[in-house]
């Protein structure tokens, strides 16, 4: 059990906990353009919706492209959202609010099944004999606070949370599920409709193998659980997951498209993502290697928190609530990574909402000396990493110190910096606030639980602010396909036709369809090839009896391995 007074349990005041959780969510939204490569295919998808016609909505796909990019919720969202706010903000700005839509959910949802969780009996610490032990309210927010400073310093989210992929809808998804089955210990209807529509949008954010895979281990954690789950729950969840399941087939035939639509449809819902039928190697060696960094330091405490809760020699450790409920959904989560074809950055968002309110469970019974350690890293890492985008912005902006300020340029060739005064006013303002909280946290012996946390997600949310205001220009520019676009555009010949993209991949047709108005589409009749394999191209060629003309070869600065070639297509 845990032994704790009131004032360890004192909770973040609020406006700091929302600032930083604002700030967090909408950094990097703005101002830059869609970047390879998921962002790039999922902003594509969405573009396609808001540019096109019935059956894209249906079956969202890439324009030129009849191949399903999966369930459509994201891109249902992301073409509402330019359709809203497009006008003002320009489309891939707003297509990116969907992005912060199910950052911001997902949070709160975290939040609330956590305090929910801290506020149960099983967990709470031992009266002591003089009194002064936190309230159940107290303790259950303090635990809450911490389970949002633990997601928010999860330093793989950065990137990824700030993105228009599929996955965000996922985390959404996930989190709300961990929601509902919390809730749904004490207010059954209200639980059920909340899981249920968690399960919704899992299932029309992803292939049916997630699912799946979630609904299972929902009904594992449900029977397992030493805190039974009413039959209104069970009957409230089950049936608005059945409807919610069955909102996009049934549109396929209330619409009544064509057999081939409906098999891409399906096809794309069953496997994409890809997925095998046996766990993949790439993705277990994936995982060994970078679950690691991605997830810390929710992974540490959270191993912390099950050891310390699952050791309790009460009946039934394990089945407790607090325990049994996330560990059963975070299992789920990993055996889907595991069974996809490559696992990649994106797949391991859906890991972190069940293993965050694992790891605030451990805050109560932490050591000094591994909060010490904890603070002291992250402090030292996001000092070190702060002062090296700093040293790196000065060298960009001003060509000193002239060694940083030619591998820049060496890197980035065609690249011209220009001081941003507002980018540079933010970027000291949240400096300075990361000195105020690191003074704030060395000149003093604080008692809250969460102490150790506001480091760590502090740290995370100075690295990516400054990262998208001294950066940004120049990230951007590593990362587009505006100016190869651009370039593109001016040398294709005029007099109309198509170009076939075949040989193209969907990162490339997605931004070249966005940033150029050429007629693309996969069609081997056009006069016109545009691939980024020299390869493939030459097996098309010989394969289609045609011979191939160099008209035009281009690449990003940033890259080059990349190599973009548009070809003149003669039949033989």
């Amino acid at each position: 059990m845990v032994k704790l007074t009131a004032a360890a349990t004192t909770s973040i005041p609020r406006i700091i906990i929302f600032a930083l959780t604002l700030v967090y969510g909408f950094a990097g939204l703005f101002a830059r353009d869609p970047w390879k490569n998921e962002d790039a295919i999922g902003f594509g998808g969405m573009w396609a919706l808001f540019r096109g016609d019935s059956i894209d909505w249906i079956v969202p796909h890439l324009q030129g492209r009849d191949i399903s990019l999966g369930a459509p919720l994201p891109y249902w969202m992301g073409a509402s959202l330019i359709e809203m706010f497009g006008p003002l903000i320009g489309a891939a700005n707003a297509a990116r609010l969907y992005s912060a839509v199910c950052f911001f959910i997902a949070a709160a949802a975290i939040w609330y099944a956590t305090y929910l969780l801290g506020r149960r009996r099983e967990v709470q610490p031992i009266a002591l004999a003089v009194g002064g032990q936190p309230g159940l309210k107290s303790y259950g927010m303090t635990l809450a606070d911490g389970a949002l400073l633990i997601f928010l310093a999860c330093v793989g989210l950065a990137q990824r949370a700030h993105e228009t992929t599929p996955m965000m809808a996922q985390l959404m998804g996930i989190s709300i599920i961990l929601y509902g089955t919390v809730r749904g210990l004490d207010k059954p209807w209200q639980g059920g409709l909340w899981t249920g529509l968690g399960v919704t949008i899992v299932a029309l954010s992803s292939n049916l193998t997630l699912s799946l895979i979630v609904i299972s281990s929902t009904i594992i954690a449900v029977i397992a659980s030493n805190a039974r789950l009413r039959f209104r729950w069970t009957i409230t969840s089950a049936i608005l997951s059945i409807v919610g399941i069955l909102i996009w087939p049934m549109i396929w035939y209330i619409a009544d498209i064509t057999p081939e639509w409906r098999h891409i449809a399906q096809e794309g819902w069953r496997n994409a993502p890809e997925m095998r039928l046996l766990p993949s190697f790439e993705s277990l060696e994936f995982l060994s290697v970078n679950f690691w960094a991605y997830a810390w330091p929710v992974w540490p405490l959270a191993i912390i928190s099950l050891i310390h809760w699952g050791r309790i020699k009460e009946a039934g450790a394990w089945r407790a609530p607090h325990l049994c409920i996330p560990l059963s959904l975070f299992a789920s989560c990993f055996i889907y990574v595991l069974f996809r074809s490559q696992a990649n950055e994106h797949d391991l968002i859906i890991l972190i909402p069940s293993l965050s309110i694992i790891a605030a469970f451990s805050l109560p019974i932490l050591r000094r000396s591994v909060i010490s350690f904890i603070d002291w890293l992250a402090m030292f890492s996001f000092t070190a990493i702060a002062l090296a985008i700093w040293i790196i912005w000065l060298a960009k902006v001003t060509g000193y110190p002239e060694q940083i300020a030619a591998n820049v340029a060496r890197y980035l060739p065609g690249f011209e910096s220009q001081f941003n005064p507002f980018s540079f006013l933010i970027a000291v303002i949240i400096t300075g606030l990361w000195l105020a909280i690191v003074r704030w946290r060395t000149s003093r012996s604080p008692k809250e639980i969460w102490r150790c946390l506001i480091i760590s997600a502090s740290g995370t949310t100075l690295m990516w602010v400054l990262l998208m205001t001294l950066w940004l220009p120049t990230i951007n520019y590593a990362k587009t396909y505006r100016y190869v676009a651009a370039r593109l555009a001016q040398v294709v010949p005029s007099g109309g036709g198509c170009i076939d993209t075949s040989n193209l991949g969907e990162a490339q047709l997605a931004s070249f369809n966005y940033f150029t108005k050429l007629n693309l589409r996969d069609d081997p009749d056009c006069p016109w090839l545009l691939t980024h394999n020299q390869m493939e191209a030459s097996a098309y060629a010989r394969l289609n009896n045609k011979k191939l003309t160099l008209l035009w070869e281009d690449r990003r600065p940033s890259d080059r391995d990349e190599r973009l070639r548009l070809y003149e297509v003669i039949p033989e």
